[in-house]
């Protein structure tokens, strides 16, 4: 908090003399995201991105995947909600302890741009390889009974150009995916991309 005296008479502090700023380059705003970094790190993530997701190499922001997912998951994490959030990462040293370079929001636009409902499928290969990754080193149930919940959402959405979302059952454009969740720990596992329209939650659970 800086006490900004310039173009106020020299008193009291008073919301019109007072900034609030985070320019200490030492300091790290969200200091939590070292466990998700670390843990990104040890399944091999941003790699397996890489490998994963193909762009049009004529697309901008098609090249370094993996470094551009990263970046909004870690901007997610961290309570982005907009690309223009995604400068929550550059705050301080918050990029130091990532394990990957941050990329500017106008770079993260241009790539999520490019994106069809195929590169979506091909992220969905992405969570499928991490999610066994992270099992095989110890999340999984083990040789526990595992029960997992299916059920569908409706993910609303905005523009007449998002491949694959249509009206379903609340007359509201959006996404229809299937999720699992462990009943066990009420744990996140997988969504499973849909069809359109409300028919999506009575198929595709055998897939999974």
């Amino acid at each position: 908090m800086v006490h900004d005296t310039a173009d106020v008479p020299v008193g009291p502090a008073s919301l019109d003399s007072v900034q609030v700023r985070f320019d200490e380059q030492r300091l790290i705003s969200d200091a939590g995201l070292v466990v998700c970094a670390t843990l990104a790190d040890r399944l091999g993530i941003e790699a397996l991105v890489n490998e994963s997701v193909w762009l049009d190499p004529k697309e901008p922001g098609a090249a370094l995947p993996g470094r551009k997912v990263m970046s909004l998951v870690h901007g997610m994490l961290a309570g982005a909600d907009s690309i223009d959030d995604m400068n929550v990462l550059r705050a301080g040293s918050t990029g130091l302890i990532l394990g990957h370079r941050v990329m500017a929001p106008s770079t993260l636009g241009t790539f999520l741009r490019a994106f069809t409902f195929g590169h979506v499928r091909q992220l969905d290969h992405v969570l499928d390889q991490a999610l066994c990754r992270a099992w095989q080193a110890g999340a999984g149930p083990g040789d526990g009974p595992l029960v997992i919940d299916l059920d569908s959402f409706v993910g609303e959405v905005h523009g007449y150009k998002k491949q694959g979302a249509s009206y379903g059952y609340t007359k509201k454009l959006g996404y229809h995916p299937i999720v699992a969740v462990r009943a066990d720990r009420r744990a996140f596992a997988h969504p499973q991309p849909q069809g359109q329209g409300q028919h999506a939650a009575r198929r595709g659970a055998v897939r999974r």
